[in-house]
């Protein structure tokens, strides 16, 4: 037997990926017939798995993973030469198509997205109630199909061909019909894929080019260094001539080792790159990935939810059909399972053959794959910042977590009190609101879903009180309202609660003339935006930019639901209890403006990390001149940060960005909680010196940290 491909090794850790949930997935896999596993991350092999009988150099059949492998890597490769065009008629290369009137408004984006309307070779409801009328037995069997139906199935085998069987190309291109208006509905078509394959080779035999075979061989095997016939093979292992074509068939038939359908994901990854060859340009490879704009399978998530979107030969999860998966994320797959599976953002690459994951695979094939195979994969993908270094602020020392001081004790076992927006008032005392707790000490001997209180004195010699308070609210969790933001200007302290509609979702303001002792409430929410907070300018607003107030927080309705972005809001701030006098941030235009819109309809994000948006504050620091802003980091299995995980802290020149890194980590020495603030009070005179107030396991938490600044040194 031939030597596997090489490909570069490494740890699961030193790409950011977990051993133990990578064993853990696979243990589950190999439970449910998997007989080859590969993971890849930043072009390094991290995790591979084998069943008795199979390695690394051993081909294991695609099924219709064919469909990506050759159908959508062929097509992409002759966009790119500049062969054909997505929007192409089929009729271009198809003549006798023009001749009918549905034939001859299919485009080649339909044949690859399966919205051609041209029938699939399997037995429909139609079949079904023909066979029932006339009592006859309708064989699941593809090679026992009556009609053309079996005629394109025993093409792909010699030992099923009958004398009056036709080529499974022309079953496809003369005797498939068209069963809607082409683009106006999904339907799964194999004959639909046949003819995107006669397509491609007339454009290739127009360029002078062979076969779908050689083109692959010489545009994108050979230089991903996969041998033919021993790392893979395709279209059934022939070539079907029909009226001087050579046809390669692109819907099944292939066989790769789980390396080598695992290149072709990191080609994906690496934006068409190979060696320090462009194989295939960004642009057209991001054409194929992306949602091509075509019909979801509707009827199928009925049955199965997880049924993607198509790009161009590529499922998509472009709307999020995979839950907890990111958006970028693509695949190729076939009966029983066989996946490639490539998520570009994270740089990862799995190949999974085998048997199919869930029994009831007509109602679970996608669903199957997203439980058992991408959810826990992505699980696995410790985070990185999607934000570029900054360059003002190089470098964060953490004091060691012992030297964290701690009140509000909690814990695992008793809720101490979390949150913690804090708001620099104009008496000089940084005022504070906490959920889910009993506050200070003396604690209070009755749990709040609200409470209040206030911190007097610096970083290192600090003393807090409780604050009682009309505004105390009870109610558990997403029940009850808690503070997400604090703000004082003029000696008013402003406050926005989250869970407004004590479940979890709406924000709304309050304001208290007397240091927290009671409050008025407006009688208005932001429905749209589930965690509300200000930015921080200072004492008593001192250092506010202009006469804005601005608020910030994650585009979601709920405050417990990550989402893609951050947005940004502003008010005059004489006006915050006037929701009409709020604007909200857009975009930023060609010169370098920031575009705001009354609406909050047109709401832009801000700032962008897919799935990972969810708390959040902002503080301006003067000494840096710099914003700073705290993201929580959930990850992909909403991890409880109050005890475990991490965040992420960015710096900015406006509000509205160019965000760039600080400081990130998904797994942080100490349980970094649900929120964190570095308040500009506690920031040393050339800012260097900063202290983070957070509520890791549930008390109210301070931690000193040094920064490193362009130039030190």
């Amino acid at each position: 037997m031939a030597e596997p491909l090489t490909w570069p090794a490494a740890t699961p850790e030193s790409v950011g990926l977990s051993t133990a949930r990578l064993e853990a997935m696979w243990d589950v896999l190999c439970q449910r017939g998997t007989k080859t596993l590969v993971v890849a991350r930043r072009g390094e092999l991290v995790f591979e798995g084998y069943a008795d009988g199979f390695d690394a150099a051993r081909p294991h059949h695609t099924a219709s993973l064919a469909k990506t492998l050759v159908g959508g890597m062929s097509l992409a490769l002759a966009i790119d030469d500049g062969l054909l065009e997505a929007d192409d008629l089929v009729s271009k290369f198809v003549p006798s198509w023009a001749q009918d009137s549905l034939k001859a408004t299919v485009t080649i984006r339909h044949l690859a997205t399966h919205t051609s309307g041209v029938e699939d070779a399997e037995p429909s409801d139609a079949d079904r109630a023909q066979a029932e009328r006339e009592g006859a037995a309708l064989i699941d069997d593809h090679m026992e199909l009556p009609g053309w139906k079996g005629a394109f199935w025993r093409g792909t085998n010699t030992a099923h061909s009958r004398d009056e069987d036709i080529s499974p190309f022309l079953a496809a291109r003369d005797q498939a019909p068209i069963m809607f208006s082409p683009g106006s509905q999904y339907a799964y078509s194999n004959p639909g894929m046949a003819m995107l394959s006669w397509c491609v080779t007339v454009a290739l035999q127009r360029a002078g080019l062979p076969d779908i075979r050689t083109y692959l061989a010489d545009r994108l095997f050979e230089p991903l260094g996969l041998r033919q016939d021993v790392d893979c093979s395709i279209g059934y292992s022939r070539i079907y001539e029909v009226e001087g074509l050579p046809l390669v068939a692109n819907w099944g038939g292939g066989s790769f080792t789980a390396r080598a359908a695992a290149r072709v994901g990191q080609l994906l990854v690496q934006d068409g790159v190979w060696e320090d060859r462009q194989l295939i340009s960004p642009a057209v490879l991001r054409q194929s990935l992306e949602f091509a704009g075509m019909p979801i399978p509707e009827q199928e998530r009925k049955e199965d939810p997880s049924a993607p979107g198509s790009g161009l030969g590529f499922w998509t999860n472009a709307d999020g059909a995979w839950a907890g998966v990111p958006r970028d994320a693509v695949a190729g797959a076939g009966a029983g399972n066989q996946v490639l599976f490539a998520i570009p953002s994270l740089e990862l690459v799995v190949v999974r053959n085998g048997s199919v994951l869930e029994a009831d695979a007509d109602r679970m094939f996608w669903g199957g794959l997203v439980e058992h195979l991408f959810t826990p994969v992505v699980a696995a993908c410790r985070l990185r910042s999607q934000q570029p270094a900054s360059e003002r602020i190089t470098g964060v020392t953490w004091d060691p977590p012992g030297q964290t001081r701690r009140l509000a004790m909690g814990g695992r076992r008793k809720d101490g009190s979390d949150n913690w927006p804090l708001a620099w008032a104009d008496d000089g005392h940084l005022y504070t609101a906490y959920g889910d707790g009993y506050g200070f000490e003396p604690q209070l001997d009755h749990k709040l879903s609200m409470g209040f209180g206030v911190v007097t004195g610096g970083a290192s010699d600090f003393v807090a009180r409780n604050v009682r308070s009309d505004g105390e609210r009870l109610g558990s969790g997403r029940q009850g309202e808690k503070s997400s933001g604090l703000l004082c200007i003029d000696g008013v302290i402003y406050i926005f609660v989250r869970n407004a509609d004590h479940d979890g979702h709406t924000s709304r303001l309050g304001w208290s003339t007397d240091h927290m002792k009671s409050w008025s409430w407006a009688d208005w929410s932001f429905a749209e935006l589930g965690h509300v907070s200000f930015i921080d300018f200072g004492r008593d607003y001192a250092d506010a930019r202009d006469d804005f107030v601005y608020v910030t927080s994650h585009d979601d309705p709920s405050a417990y639901v990550q989402a893609d972005h951050y947005v940004l809001g502003r008010v005059p701030k004489e006006k915050l209890a006037d929701p009409g006098a709020y604007e909200f941030f857009v975009e930023v235009n060609d010169r370098g403006e920031p575009v705001w819109s009354p609406s909050i309809e047109d709401r832009g994000p801000v700032f962008s990390h897919e799935g990972q948006c969810r708390r959040s504050s902002i503080s301006y620091h003067p000494q840096l001149g710099r914003y700073m802003l705290w993201q929580q980091l959930t990850g992909e299995d909403d991890t409880d940060t109050r005890f475990e995980g991490g965040f992420g802290l960015y710096d900015a020149p406006e509000p509205w960005g160019p965000w760039t890194t600080v400081f990130f980590t998904d797994q942080w020495d100490i349980g970094p909680g649900d929120l964190g603030h570095l308040p500009p009070k506690w920031s040393s005179e050339d800012g260097r010196e900063v202290w983070m107030v957070f509520s890791g396991s549930d008390n109210f938490c301070v931690r000193r940290a040094v920064l490193e600044l362009s130039g030190d040194g």
